[in-house]
């Protein structure tokens, strides 16, 4: 298309045929000749409107996108080009923007329409720029037709939500598959005749607990990606003091948290659950022998640089010297070191009154490569 031939020349009298924009009041590095042939050949759909709404120019996008003949448009108030039930309101918003005309994106935080010359509605993103002429200020619109990336954008959004359902079936499966291990492994426990191997049944039973809740927090939750350690911990401590009720007041279980949220992603949850079960399952079972009365603290705050520090302490008899705890150290023990590592942290045990685990990991993995 020749814009040449599209567009009448600038000065035509007022009653051609063809209402024109007046001559442009631009630059000589930029003539109005020059200035309608950028117009013409935008990427974009480009309508001039002067104060009273009319449109005196418009491009060859402009045609294709609302499928009027370019005779059509011009000399037509830009209504037209707007959907009937907003036309009343576009009206206002227009004599305001001409009060106070700037450079900015029209309608910011509203839907905005188009309307096609067959009545046709299709989503829009307008920016308006304020053009000084002869005839004074007017102002060109750039509009582009946003319907694909909405499509687009709609398409994401149904294949997140699909995703966001499996997700959490997929926790919901595991942590019932879960609750059938611990109801075996505590019917198990119930046929066996050896003490010592329904203790061993009863830890085990503990564990997969542990690695339960963390399927069932993130089942409930609806964020599949992180989860807040306060909370998990709350309710693994409350497993935890069911299993050993039997110890009735004898032995306290407190849990600090700290005054705002700490928030740990999937692969750190259930090692630090994990590693949490089995040092307030070693404090229940080799601190407090005999009648001995005590209690069990666990910390939670924030260490800075995106880490997190996890402590577990009791003031009952203590660990055994450093030599005799790594010739014969059990089996919970071993676990917590592996845990550990899993955390990509570091074990800190202090001895006084009792013990204190203090295990420092990231919250992340994203906090664990960054530091």
């Amino acid at each position: 298309m020749d814009a040449t031939n599209e567009f009448p020349p600038a000065g035509a009298p007022k009653n051609a045929s063809c209402p024109v924009a007046p001559m442009l009041a631009v630059g000589p590095q930029l003539g109005e000749d020059s200035f309608r042939r950028v117009v013409e050949w935008a990427p974009s759909a480009m309508v001039m409107i002067d104060l009273e709404g009319i449109m005196v120019l418009v491009n060859a996008q402009t045609e294709q996108m609302f499928d009027y003949r370019r005779d059509a448009l011009i000399g037509k108030p830009v209504e037209m080009l707007v959907p009937e039930r907003f036309r009343q309101q576009h009206r206002v918003f227009r004599s305001g923007y001409f009060d106070d005309p700037q450079p900015r994106p029209m309608g910011v935080g509203r839907d905005l329409a188009g309307c096609r010359a067959d009545g046709s509605e299709f989503p829009i993103e307008i920016g308006l720029n304020p053009i000084a002429t002869e005839a004074g200020v007017m102002v060109l619109a750039s509009i582009i037709d946003i319907t694909e990336r909405q499509r687009a954008q709609q398409r994401l959004e149904d294949a997140l939500r699909e995703k966001t359902v499996l997700l959490n079936e997929v926790h919901h499966r595991v942590k019932n598959n879960l609750q059938v291990i611990t109801s075996l492994l505590n019917l198990q426990a119930d046929y066996a005749a050896d003490p010592r191997l329904r203790a061993i049944l009863a830890e085990s039973c503990g564990r997969v607990k542990a690695m339960a809740l963390t399927h069932q927090l993130l089942y409930e939750r609806k964020d599949f990606s992180r989860l807040d350690l306060g909370d998990y911990l709350d309710r693994l401590v409350q497993s935890i003091r069911s299993s050993y009720r039997a110890t009735g007041d004898r032995i306290g279980l407190r849990l600090m948290l700290p005054e705002t949220e700490v928030q740990i992603d999937l692969e750190r949850a259930i090692p630090c659950g994990l590693l949490v079960n089995e040092l307030v399952t070693n404090s229940f079972k080799h601190a407090f022998t005999g009648e001995r009365q005590g209690e069990i603290v666990i910390q939670i705050a924030e260490a800075g640089d995106g880490l997190v520090c996890v402590s577990v302490g009791d003031d009952g008899i203590g660990l055994p010297a450093d030599s005799e705890l790594a010739r014969g150290s059990s089996l919970g023990l071993q676990l917590v070191q592996l845990f550990v590592e899993q955390l990509h942290g570091s074990l800190t045990i202090e001895r006084g009154s009792g013990v204190r685990f203090v295990m420092r990991f990231p919250k992340s993995m994203a906090g664990k490569e960054a530091s």
